[in-house]
């Protein structure tokens, strides 16, 4: 099997970081060969954080180097913008509606882009677009978005859903497992 790249981008403070733990565990519990790296930009300050998910029988490198990423998963629409480069020709971006003003906004030195899912859309890309806030409302907490995306995520990929299922109980702490659990089959379940 070749090498398949997966790209997960958010904001800090999203939950970017266990997204990629519970995709790291469907890969490893399949017997896949895994290799990850994070990149943090001011993370705590609500700057960018992208994973980096490589897996396949035998992985070199975790770095996703552009114009690689099967799938990029943004749990913000800007940075789906900022991460597209990295995608494939004919791969698959899956994006949170949900909008997080940067820091230059905040300060008022820029403003917000309109219509960023359509101009990505526009070039061709295979998009699936979701409002994962609400969809985590559902679930009873907004903190739910990053298992709503791996949710929706998991429909693209050749998994089973009991597999992610399983990855959801054993990395999820059991205080939260309930809400996750109804998270995940939320995303999956939605259009």
């Amino acid at each position: 099997m070749e090498t398949k790249s997966i790209m997960i981008a958010g904001v800090g403070g999203q939950g970017t970081l266990l997204a990629s733990r519970l995709l790291g565990k469907v890969l490893t519990d399949e017997g896949y060969e895994v290799k990850v790296s994070e990149v943090h930009g001011m993370s705590q300050r609500g700057g960018s954080v992208v994973t980096y998910v490589r897996y396949g029988e035998s992985v070199s490198s975790p770095i996703i180097e552009k114009g690689e990423a099967d799938i990029i998963l943004s749990f913000e629409q800007l940075e789906a913008a900022r991460q597209l480069p990295y995608l494939k020709k004919g791969g698959k971006m899956i994006i949170n509606t949900q909008t997080i003003d940067p820091m230059p906004v905040i300060t008022g030195t820029a403003v917000y882009p309109d219509g960023i899912i359509d101009a990505i859309k526009a070039q061709g890309v295979d998009v699936t677009a979701v409002d994962a806030l609400s969809l985590s409302l559902q679930a009873g907490s907004p903190k739910a978005v990053n298992v709503v995306l791996i949710g929706v995520m998991a429909r693209f990929t050749s998994f089973d859903e009991s597999v992610w299922l399983n990855a959801v109980k054993s990395t999820v702490p059991s205080k939260f497992l309930e809400m996750n659990e109804k998270a995940f089959k939320i995303g999956y379940n939605s259009k």
